[in-house]
């Protein structure tokens, strides 16, 4: 049962209203389903909608944040559980611990940072949760096709490939997420 979901998104709003309107969507979609939000403790772009939709209905959040990128991120200091951590890989480590989850929805650098490091922890059987991408606006196409090259080029396994959910429309991907974490999985290595 998922229960916490981490989201990575963008601290910038993204050029298209589209995705700070998804934000708000997905944190009323959460609070709902009573799913208790982990995330990087921004106030700004599609991460402070996010985090002000889940509370704004409701909801719980948990923002995690380097102490170095309390003013450059604007910590959302509106959170009732704001952890403040020493560095980026803390940040994603502690996420990562307390999620059931990963979504991810467009962003930058620092997106795709996290979803390939939660889809390489995967393969490596460090952690055993599914990862999804909210392919919204067709953002991931290219990055997903980037996938299946690989796969084709013998760099990538198909059943590594096979760890990412992805889907355009949010609630059949946040229950192929909550289907995937309520099977009991062990990582085989920590």
């Amino acid at each position: 049962m998922l229960s916490a979901l981490c989201v990575y998104c963008g601290s910038n709003a993204g050029a298209s209203p589209l995705y700070v309107e998804a934000a708000v969507a997905l944190g009323v979609e959460l609070a709902r389903r009573k799913v208790r939000l982990i995330y990087g403790g921004s106030d700004r772009g599609t991460m402070g909608a996010l985090a002000n939709a889940v509370l704004a209905n409701g909801g719980e959040v948990t923002g995690i944040i380097p102490s170095g990128y309390l003013e450059n991120e604007a910590a959302h200091r509106g959170l009732p559980d704001l952890r403040i951590v020493g560095s980026m890989h803390e940040r994603k480590a502690l996420m990562t611990e307390l999620c059931d989850a990963f979504l991810t929805m467009p962003g930058g650098f620092g997106t795709f940072d996290e979803l390939c490091e939660a889809l390489s922890w995967a393969q490596l059987h460090i952690h055993a949760k599914p990862v999804g991408v909210w392919n919204l606006n067709r953002f991931f196409e290219p990055f997903l096709a980037q996938l299946d090259h690989a796969v084709a080029e013998g760099f990538l396994k198909p059943q590594h490939r096979a760890l990412l959910h992805d889907s355009a429309e949010l609630s059949p991907l946040l229950d192929r997420l909550d289907l995937a974490a309520a099977v009991p999985a062990t990582p085989k290595w920590l």
